[in-house]
């Protein structure tokens, strides 16, 4: 049994920008890693994703982002899980963090949905810090 599903998307997310893949498969399908890749998109650290409906609840297929060049580099250079089901990290409106002096993002679960730590720093509300990408 899976104890934190959003940490296994982000392993999976970095074993597949480690060895340069295009696309990384991740399943099962939850509201919430579709959510924190939604943001990833909109803020540009994935080129796109795609829910693919299966006989077995299906997958989330993701496209990573690359930098062209030789050799390509990954748009991101790190995925940190924050709040784990051992230690949930909360924060209040007054404390959301800055990730790498605002290069990064940190993705927040909120009163008002999953927010990055700009959105929640401008609506004034805190929450669950989920992870760091940078």
């Amino acid at each position: 049994m899976m104890m934190d599903p959003i940490a296994d998307m982000l392993t999976r997310m970095r074993n597949a920008i480690r060895v340069r893949k295009e696309e990384v498969e991740i399943t099962p399908i939850s509201k919430l890693k579709v959510g924190i890749l939604e943001i990833m998109k909109r803020e540009g650290f994935i080129e796109d994703f795609e829910v693919v409906d299966g006989p077995h609840g299906g997958k989330i297929v993701v496209k990573l982002k690359y930098i062209p060049g030789r050799p390509p580099r990954p748009v991101i250079t790190n995925l940190e899980r924050v709040s784990k089901p051992s230690r949930r990290v909360y924060v209040g409106a007054d404390e959301v963090p800055w990730v790498k002096n605002g290069l990064g993002i940190a993705i927040l679960s909120t009163s008002q949905g999953l927010l990055t730590d700009r959105e929640a720093r401008r609506r004034r509300v805190g929450g669950e810090v989920l992870l760091y990408v940078f």
